[in-house]
């Protein structure tokens, strides 16, 4: 089989699904050298680094570059393949050898490049999915993509609550709930709550010095928290690589800010900004009402329940976060929670449509495939 010294991939990768990656493997086994090149349009909802991002992370031994083509696409205007290659080669300078699509315009565009073109699985019958397929119904396609596309589609719900208000027994019990749908849902997760981990250790560790200690004589500083607010950020993003196209949090490092009034009093602005570096798309605010307190080594705050629900209501409200309460017996809790998911799945992922291609004019599309 013939060998290149320098091939290419050109594609949107909106987003890299499997086909995309089995046509950069086949590429990567026949080239020394290989250069992705990420073609995104500013109207397009996943930014272009994260789709650099996402193809360095599964390809290593590629390069991979980005460009903005604001350029829409008429495979039958000999200006507007012009217009292309000229943001192609201001982003691949270096001379290309071979060309590898999926793509019936690919002797168009090897050809511009002076290269050989290599069509890889143009029937897709390895890999029966396309980009817009995905877009319309990520979780249809789910099994096509690779863990950090998923991390960015999966929607994060939050159950957040005061002390023993039921946060844990909920986020478990939705998990499960939509395990028992099977199909790309069996492997949905929840995370627990890195903030009880992390009291449970400075409790420990207050013993190993004072073995009577209890949960009232710990400690906290306001440095600390920002600590608990990253972690629980990564314990999600790891989480959500690997599960289905929902993921339950136990609390979050949005939930920490409120948890920092209770035990510091007022407002660390640096865990304030750790909770927007992560998106969530819905949070479940458990009631203290009809939920007895139970005193587990780690809580103290019975009388400050109804203080800290109204607190996260306010904050979700003001800070403009979807939120739905939960009330009433378990049974009904559950109940609302689902009907809350259900309804956010069903609004879809609205990712926007790529440039249109002209009308009128007898252009072409570009297959949206690749």
């Amino acid at each position: 089989m013939k060998r290149y010294g320098h091939g290419l991939v050109l594609g949107k990768f909106y987003p890299p699904h499997a086909g995309h990656h089995h046509l950069v493997r086949t590429a990567a086994d026949r080239c020394e050298r290989l250069t992705v090149l990420v073609c995104a349009s500013s109207v397009e909802s996943i930014p272009l680094r994260e789709r650099v991002h996402w193809m360095e992370e599964v390809h290593q031994d590629v390069r991979v570059v980005g460009a903005v083509d604001d350029i829409p696409v008429d495979l039958d205007d000999p200006a507007v393949w012009d217009a292309h290659m000229a943001v192609f080669r201001e982003a691949v300078t270096r001379p290309v050898d071979a060309v590898f699509t999926s793509e019936p315009y690919g002797d168009e565009l090897a050809r511009r490049f002076g290269a050989e073109h290599i069509c890889v699985d143009l029937d897709r019958t390895l890999f029966p999915v396309s980009g817009t397929a995905v877009r319309k119904d990520p979780v249809g396609c789910w099994d096509f993509l690779e863990k950090p596309a998923r991390a960015w589609l999966t929607r994060r719900v939050v159950v957040l609550g005061a002390e023993s208000t039921g946060t844990t027994t909920m986020a478990r019990a939705l998990a499960e709930h939509y395990q028992r749908r099977g199909g790309p849902w069996s492997g949905t997760r929840w995370v627990p709550e890195c903030g009880r981990d992390y009291s449970a250790g400075k409790l420990a560790s207050l013993r190993e010095k004072w073995p009577e200690a209890q949960w009232e004589d710990v400690e906290f500083t306001s440095d600390e928290f920002p600590v608990i607010a990253r972690r629980q950020n990564r314990r999600e993003n790891r989480a959500a690589r690997s599960g289905s196209p929902v993921l339950f949090c136990d609390t979050d490092s949005f939930a920490t800010t409120v948890w920092h009034e209770r035990y510091i009093g007022g407002r660390n602005p640096l865990v304030d900004e750790i909770a927007d570096r992560v998106t969530h798309h819905l949070w479940l605010l458990t009631d203290h009402e009809g939920v007895a307190f139970e005193d587990d080594g780690l809580r103290d705050g019975e009388e400050l329940r109804p203080w800290m629900t109204q607190r996260f209501r306010d904050e979700l409200t003001r800070t403009g976060r979807t939120f739905v309460e939960l009330t009433g017996p378990h049974e009904q809790r559950l109940a609302t929670a689902v009907a809350a998911v259900d309804a956010l799945i069903d609004e879809g992922w609205d990712l926007a449509d790529p440039l249109p291609t002209p009308c009128g004019r007898g252009g072409t599309p570009m297959p949206e495939r690749r």
